[in-house]
């Protein structure tokens, strides 16, 4: 039998039976989108954080401290001691981080609220869009000046200009002096979603006494690891127990983020691929109604002279092609979902994974021929003459 004539017959059965081949076509749709997009939302969340880690910098290094011990810890002048000391250090940015409601009028919000240093840009890589940042001045004289995330100007100040109005954080007054360039669309809960005042003030309104974390920028990236080693002898005069205290620096976390992303893309995608295999056993399933239905027509084929070969070519051929025409709407609608349904949230990064797209595709090709062989042998090994007499 000629293959080109058996698919001219497959795309001819399935334009006849429109209904019966969409809804045979909808299980490989929904199973390769699924692998497709749960695979490219897995690269496209690790995507994100990593260009975070990245913006920062690989030659940042991060020193977060368990410890709250109410009689020592890391001060001000420790850090800046630090910083004096070691030629390999750039500058260090320390942070004490809560979350607390902020208030603008009628407008509240429940937000980060981080006090730090002038540093903070910096280390962080990132830049005010209107106003100003917190400077040395007013950390030395504990002015009550905040700068705030486009997420908090959103709610605050939907209509109006920030720079100069007032917000209030546990009943203080703060005077908005910046709002910082977005990074994620002003979304909540990210770097967006954020209100910084400067270290000093933070002790007092936060009630936090004690720095609980800071990011040391190394002069390269080759003196990392030496940085490392002198925050971590730093820490240790200080708390003497390297158990209160974590230190790592941005390459490890790009490192251990990989692995993340590689184990998130093999779950989910295993997961998803699940949705396949359903889709495969819908097409074995109406492709034994299909043989039912058309007993007859198989009977009058075998009598004009048709083989079991060429009528089992000819059923297989069509479940590949039910297959493939399935995986490739499946493609195209996984791409959109990730186009505009991730991508445009700002949140994630729209990835589109083409060894995952390669394989989704291959395997859907593969089901159709797998679970098409059980009808297509089926319909190959039916006997003409009770073929005909069938009704």
């Amino acid at each position: 039998m000629n293959i080109l004539f058996a698919y001219k017959m497959a795309i001819q059965s399935i334009i006849d039976n429109k209904i019966r081949s969409l809804l045979t076509m909808l299980g490989v749709i929904i199973g390769v989108s699924a692998v497709i997009v749960a695979v490219g939302f897995a690269e496209g969340s690790m995507q994100t954080i990593t260009n975070k880690v990245e913006g920062m910098g690989s030659n940042t290094v991060t020193a977060y401290i368990t410890s709250r011990s109410a009689t020592s810890g890391v001060t001000m002048e420790d850090l800046e001691k630090l910083d004096k000391d070691n030629d390999n250090i750039v500058s260090i940015a320390p942070y004490i981080i809560k979350t607390d409601i902020v208030k603008s009028g009628k407008n509240s919000k429940n937000t980060y609220i981080t006090g730090t240093s002038s540093n903070y840009e910096d280390v962080q890589g990132t830049t005010v869009s209107s106003g100003r940042f917190i400077n040395d001045n007013d950390i030395t004289k504990s002015l009550k000046v905040a700068v705030i995330g486009t997420a908090v100007e959103n709610e605050l100040f939907p209509t109006e200009d920030p720079i100069g109005k007032e917000i209030s954080i546990n009943g203080v007054k703060f005077t908005v002096i910046g709002v910082m360039g977005a990074v994620a669309n002003g979304a909540e809960g990210t770097d967006d979603d954020i209100v910084l005042i400067p270290i000093t003030v933070a002790q007092r309104v936060l009630k936090i006494s004690q720095i609980t974390t800071f990011m040391v920028s190394a002069s390269s990236k080759e003196t990392v690891d030496l940085v490392m080693s002198q925050v971590q002898n730093f820490l240790y005069k200080i708390y003497n127990d390297d158990s209160k205290y974590i230190v790592f620096s941005q390459e490890a976390i790009l490192s251990v983020l990989g692995d993340i992303s590689d184990v998130m893309s093999l779950v989910l995608g295993s997961i998803a691929a699940i949705a396949l295999v359903v889709g495969g056993i819908g097409i074995m399933n109406i492709m034994l109604v299909s043989v039912s239905e058309r007993t007859k027509e198989i009977g009058i084929r075998k009598a004009i002279g048709a083989t079991n070969k060429d009528i089992l070519v000819q059923f297989l051929i069509e479940s590949l092609v039910i297959a493939g025409i399935g995986g490739i709407i499946g493609i195209i609608i996984a791409i959109l979902i990730i186009k505009f349904g991730i991508g445009s949230t700002g949140l994630i990064e729209p990835v589109y994974s083409i060894p995952w797209i390669i394989a989704a595709f291959t395997i859907c090709l593969t089901i159709g021929i797998i679970f098409g062989l059980i009808p297509a042998n089926k319909a190959a090994k039916l006997n003409p003459i009770d073929a005909l007499r069938n009704e």
